[in-house]
């Protein structure tokens, strides 16, 4: 793996020398090739980002979104600085981009007011030689299917099919065929958890400015290979096998001559539609070499299906409670994984800490100290303010959104922080409850890094347990644990992929159906952007 980030890393390195010493050309064809000037070249961005589950009944709208318009946009790419090669290599048009933490399905209202946004800003300054795409792909909108390459389609029609634009996504995206077919260069990350999320993107647009400075322009050939395999992203991390050697596959692939970019989708788990799957593309000018490294990816990848676990042991709550206050290893973290808001829960699910207060052993404030990140409660958050850090506070928290499992939690404790100005969760109360630390929020909030607790006055490597509600840990947590357990908790996102109920994904799919047959793995060559 760590070959394999190497060389996409040196990649990248190529991509941005390239965008400085690649030679200029006079004039446009009208095959697509971007041959203007350098100092001409017209370039927008736009994109949207957010995964939302399907089986949370939590709805997310266009306030989440924390929409960035102008050159408020360039503060997501700092590979982009004012002197960076690729900030250079070209005049750029950003319009509007929109991410969202994880949640549930967006509103159409949410969405037809981004995608307009987005559109309007964009007819404002045409015409444009290339576009950066920047998604995540696994967008569910009410009533829509397929809302990434909707937008792409309707973005199509404002600036033509000539314009070159090239997609980044999350591994744990969709592709569609529509959005492939719409994208002219295709590519998103190699690594879960995602430490090459801001070197994708790089490479996305490094790709973009190197095809029109060569004057190559869309790549002839785009190899599409649905594979039906539908995982969670637990049992696919690239930090264990088979996922670590399946991804080291990429990058090598990538840099082969005659091919632009190679990738690899695990797909969304929690959504319901029929695009809902694992993808293989690879895009290039040579199409044997386009098809044979496509199809040699995805034969890979369904030979080691069978071989996916979760990257942690797991265990019901009851077990990982039993062997972390068993356990002479501090800190015993535990992942409260069914209501990741990482991954698209509502993050407000009350039934794990329920459980946990239940507890004789954290009844008294002697007890074995542990964290639990987080529950969101604004009328709590209220009361905690009105009396004050050091002062007695009690109601209720949790379960607005997502009460199908445990109804609000009481809370009856001591106020030991108050903290303001969290981006996501503005405000953040930390209640003790006999030996346990609740941290309270405003909004819903990832806990993933060790600042998250620090700033408010914890310190997660003394405490002898650690609940977050996360699926795999985050490096920092990652590297912090001195033990980790995968708790198979319940909610929109729950690790049990046989407790929700499917009713429109393609089938048969793996692991649903075991025994499927082996299915055609031969690629299919996407129609160009601009194929009449």
């Amino acid at each position: 793996m760590k070959k394999a980030i190497l060389l996409g890393a040196a990649f990248s390195i190529f991509i941005s020398a390239a965008c400085l010493s690649a030679p200029d050309h006079p004039s446009r064809q009208s095959s697509g090739k971007q041959s203007h000037p350098q100092a001409t070249r017209r370039v927008a961005i736009a994109g949207l980002g957010i995964e939302s589950s399907t089986f949370s009944p939590a709805l997310t709208t266009e306030e989440a979104f924390h929409a960035k318009y102008g050159e408020e946009v360039f503060t997501s790419y700092p590979f982009m600085h004012t002197d960076s090669a690729l900030r250079k290599g070209a005049q750029w048009f950003p319009t509007l981009v929109g991410k969202s933490l994880p949640g549930g399905a967006v509103t159409r209202e949410a969405y037809e007011s981004l995608v307009k946004q987005s559109l309007d800003l964009l007819r404002k300054n045409l015409p444009y030689d290339g576009l950066y795409y920047d998604i995540h792909g696994a967008m569910s909108v009410v009533g829509l299917d397929d809302p990434e390459g909707d937008f792409l389609k309707r973005i199509r029609e404002v600036v033509g099919t000539k314009t070159l634009i090239s997609t980044s996504m999350d591994l744990h995206g969709n592709v569609s065929w529509r959005l492939a077919q719409h994208s002219d260069i295709i590519t998103c990350y190699r690594m879960a958890p995602h430490e090459d999320a801001l070197q994708t993107k790089r490479r996305a647009v490094g790709n973009l400015l190197t095809r029109m400075e060569n004057g190559k322009g869309k790549p002839a050939y785009k190899a599409w290979i649905p594979v039906p395999i539908l995982l969670p992203g637990e049992k696919t991390s690239t930090r264990i096998e088979p996922g670590k050697s399946l991804y080291a596959q990429v990058a090598p692939a990538s840099v082969q001559e005659g091919i632009v970019d190679a990738a690899i989708w695990i797909g969304y788990a929690w959504a319901d539609e029929p695009r809902n799957h694992a993808v293989v593309m690879v895009t290039g000018d040579d199409k044997a070499k386009v098809t044979a490294t496509a199809e040699k990816l995805a034969a890979s990848f369904w030979k080691v299906r069978n071989e996916f676990a979760f990257v942690a042991p797991t265990a019901s709550l009851q077990e990982s409670l039993d062997k972390a206050l068993a356990s002479n290893k501090h800190p015993f973290f535990i992942s409260d994984s069914g209501d990741n808001p990482t991954a698209g829960g509502a993050g407000d699910v009350t039934w794990t800490l329920t459980e946990i207060l239940k507890r004789k052993e954290f009844q008294s404030v002697n007890g074995p100290s542990l964290i639990y990140a987080s529950i969101p409660g604004p009328e709590f958050v209220k009361s905690a303010i009105a009396a004050g850090v050091g002062k007695k506070v009690e109601g209720y928290a949790g379960a607005r959104v997502d009460a199908r499992f445990a109804p609000p939690v009481k809370l009856s404790g001591i106020v030991e922080s108050i903290e303001y100005g969290d981006k996501n969760a503005e405000v953040e109360v930390v209640v003790k409850v006999g030996s346990v630390h609740v941290i309270v929020t405003q909004k819903r909030k990832p806990y993933h890094k060790e600042a998250d607790f620090t700033r408010l006055g914890l310190n997660p490597r003394k405490s002898d347990i650690v609940v977050v509600k996360i699926g795999y840990l985050e490096p920092e947590l990652y590297n912090m644990r001195a033990d980790w357990l995968l708790a198979l908790t319940p909610g929109g996102v729950d690790q049990n992929l046989d407790r929700l109920e499917y009713k429109r994904i393609n089938r048969p799919m793996f692991p649903f159906n075991k025994d499927m047959p082996a299915p055609d793995l031969k690629a299919q060559l996407v129609p160009l952007s601009d194929a009449k």
